[in-house]
């Protein structure tokens, strides 16, 4: 054993039955399967097209009614950790927004989680998304000077010691601010930062305890930008290689390689490229359909759209930006391609399962099992 191990995530989108049932039995499946944790996102929409959001498009209409039916991250945790007494799996935030949250709330929501936790808390953070800022009257003009400024003021209510705090900032400035949550047994959460830009990257030296990017990366690209990270942490007096090298991911898998080249052609899930830079695009000879340089999941807001807009966007990505952006394969395949961002220097996994929105909600549902083995053949790696 290496010491690889596995996260599983959950979109916390409200079910038709309960709102809670799609995420309960996500949960249940990852204590089943032993992982080390348990992730949920923080979005007020989602980063697909919600005209795409039809029966004729995607099966999974009918579990879960609405695609922007996002629920709230924190509630969804704390309600997690009342009932998480078999597995005991760590619960993470991946990532919260730090331009939409105030630090403030953001370093009382994650202590509070910690402590009612038992110490398993993980505080994953970002500079977020122009969708869940821009719409709700939330400045998108430096998301990460203020992101830059909100892991400061983070940290200097939890290392306060209950003393007043004053501090100087264009965005969050701290006048006689109290913090006097303790940490659990000396301990305040890991703070996992969603780096993925040069000054991004630099910041995740100087204050995370795990690089945690989003989206499939080539691994020799993984490797150049943990070594910036590292580069970062040393420049700040930290020790580099404390920083858990860490990489959340969206998987789509099925029994067969042709069951996951038809989810692969499905429109939602096409539509889900979208979240890819240009520069993805441009590896593969083509153009963002967004525009030259668009930058993908960052600036996305699709919930405007009209279909025949969506359905054109879609149709523009070509297939291999799909197999590269996302995680894909059958379980054997998926073990493989990990293998190789293992060797880059990738020690942690977190893995949501978005076959489900595919056509079909048969082969949707039936890649719950395939996905399963990828976890299982994961923590042997």
């Amino acid at each position: 054993m290496t010491g690889f191990r596995v996260g599983v995530g959950d979109p916390i989108l409200a079910a038709r039955s309960a709102a809670a049932a799609f995420t309960r039995a996500n949960y249940l499946g990852a204590v089943a399967d032993r992982v080390d944790s348990f992730w949920v996102p923080d979005h007020l929409n989602q980063l697909f097209p919600r005209s795409l959001w039809q029966q004729k498009y995607c099966g999974a209409t009918r579990l879960i009614p609405k695609i922007d039916a996002a629920m709230e991250p924190w509630t969804m945790l704390g309600h997690i950790a009342a009932r998480n007494r078999i597995g005991r799996l760590r619960l993470g935030v991946g990532v919260t927004d730090s331009g939409r949250r105030n630090p403030a709330v953001t370093a009382q929501a994650a202590a509070t989680l910690h402590l009612i936790s038992r110490g398993r808390a993980i505080l994953g953070i970002g500079p977020g998304e122009r969708e869940g800022n821009e719409p709700y009257g939330v400045d998108w003009s430096k998301p990460v000077a203020r992101f830059e400024e909100a892991m400061a003021t983070i940290r200097a209510l939890w290392n306060s010691g209950g003393e007043l705090v004053n501090r100087d900032s264009p965005f969050f400035p701290l006048r006689d601010a109290l913090f006097e949550l303790p940490p659990y047994r000396g301990k305040w959460p890991e703070i996992w930062i969603g780096a993925h830009g040069p000054r991004m990257l630099r910041a995740a030296g100087r204050y995370a305890d795990a690089y945690y990017p989003s989206f499939a990366h080539l691994p020799e690209d993984y490797t150049q930008r943990l070594d910036v990270v590292r580069s970062a942490a040393s420049d700040a007096g930290r020790d580099p290689l404390s920083i858990l090298p860490a990489l959340q991911v969206f998987v789509v898998t099925g029994r067969s390689r042709d069951d996951v080249d038809e989810a692969l052609d499905s429109e939602v899930v096409r539509a889900f490229g979208l979240n890819a830079p240009d520069d993805v695009f441009v590896r593969h000879g083509a153009q963002h359909p967004l525009g030259a340089g668009f930058a993908g999941a960052q600036d996305l807001v699709p919930h405007g759209w009209d279909e025949q807009t969506a359905l054109s966007h879609q149709a523009k990505i070509p297939p291999p930006v799909l197999r590269e952006f996302l995680l894909n394969g059958t379980p054997d395949e998926i073990i493989e391609t990990v293998a190789h961002w293992r060797d880059a220097g990738v020690r942690y996994l977190v893995m949501s399962n978005v076959s489900l929105l595919q056509r079909s909600l048969r082969k949707g549902l039936a890649s719950v099992m395939p996905f399963r083995k990828v976890v299982s053949g994961l923590k042997k790696l």
